[in-house]
């Protein structure tokens, strides 16, 4: 355990695993982050029963798996921790069936602050109420706990009515395999705020509209779409991979000196501090719940504003572009099989 970067992160002789394998466990779904934590936790010793609908496709994938299927209602009747991991979306109303099981003493879990934090979902006051994050897509939780390897994780815990929170949230992360790697302790509000911050100005929003447009301006300056493609969107795996093994300084040792200085010197052109002001905007609207009363509503009329938008994202002329060049080229099924994975429940599985 280290507290160097004013944080806490815990391993493997950090966690009991006695705080977990006496437990039953439900898993509710079985998408990228639902089959994982099921069968890690199952090879771990861990008691578990995944928690879907009765006409769910991914029914027949868990049994398969050798693992014991119900309802939502009848997993969390037979749990004594109830993980939540079907989709954000859908949380709300799974709560309600799982609601009248939960007894005091029993652990409610998520992966995500966002419906807790936002207030979507009011646990019972004599339940304790825990997080366990991994930091990476359902698929590679799974490869690296099979692999004896692990993967970094978040903890947090809301609620610790019973006194031993945090020891059954970390013995839940070490059956997941985190605990080799690493995990963070935080806050459902620092959880969820970062990663929606993060999601909409940096990671998903911010990037792919600073590759789009740079692929604008080289088109429309009469450059090839294919070229285009290669140094404002293929090359950026390139560069991230660097900064992901090493940070900035990695990158910058890594790329040419013309890069380092080109970059150096009109990087803050592109991003200055208009963009500062705009991200702050960001922020602001996802600490004062704007942005959540926004998607919820959203939700709530069948996504119509969702649904255009992603429309006009596969209708950029940067996919079809990408489309044909990935078509040409060795490594488009091996970057294919990597990219069809998440660590988001929202996006698993439509039977989750």
């Amino acid at each position: 355990m280290t507290d160097e970067l004013d944080t806490t992160v815990y391993y493997d002789d950090d966690a009991n695993s006695e705080h977990i394998t006496d437990k039953t466990v439900a898993v509710l779904g079985y998408g990228s982050q639902g089959h994982a934590h099921a069968q890690n936790l199952d090879e771990s010793g861990v008691d578990v029963v995944v928690g879907l609908r009765e006409d769910s496709a991914s029914r027949d994938a868990a049994r398969a798996d050798g693992l014991r299927v119900a309802t939502a209602t009848e997993a969390a009747a037979q749990a004594d921790v109830v993980s939540m991991l079907v989709p954000d979306t859908v949380q709300p109303t799974v709560y309600e069936q799982v609601e009248d099981e939960l007894d005091a003493g029993d652990t409610l879990q998520f992966a995500h602050g966002f419906n807790v934090h936002y207030g979507q979902i009011e646990p019972p006051e004599e339940v304790d109420v825990t997080m366990i994050a991994p930091k990476s897509p359902g698929h590679l939780v799974r490869r690296n706990y099979e692999n004896d390897e692990g993967t970094p994780g978040l903890l947090a815990v809301y609620r610790n009515a019973s006194g031993e929170a945090k020891q059954e949230a970390l013995a839940y992360a070490k059956a997941l395999g985190c605990t080799r790697a690493g995990v963070v302790e935080t806050t459902f509000r620092e959880e969820t705020e970062t990663d929606l911050f993060g999601e909409q100005a940096v990671l998903c929003g911010g990037v792919t509209e600073l590759i789009k447009m740079g692929y604008e301006t080289l088109v429309d300056a009469g450059y090839s779409p294919e070229m285009a493609y290669f140094e404002c969107l293929n090359e950026m795996k390139l560069i991230v991979d660097l900064m992901y093994e090493g940070g900035l300084s990695e990158m910058w040792d890594s790329v040419s000196y013309t890069a380092e200085y080109g970059g150096l010197t009109r990087g803050e052109m592109i991003v200055d501090e208009s963009t500062r002001e705009n991200m702050e905007q960001v922020l602001e609207e996802v600490q004062n719940g704007e942005f959540a009363r926004e998607w919820i509503t959203e939700n709530r009329a069948g996504r119509p504003a969702y649904r255009q938008r992603r429309l006009a994202e596969k209708d950029h002329e940067i996919e079809e572009v990408g489309e044909q060049l990935r078509e040409l080229f060795a490594w488009a099924d091996d970057e294919q099989t990597e990219s069809n994975a998440t660590d988001d429940p929202e996006k698993a599985t439509a039977d989750d």
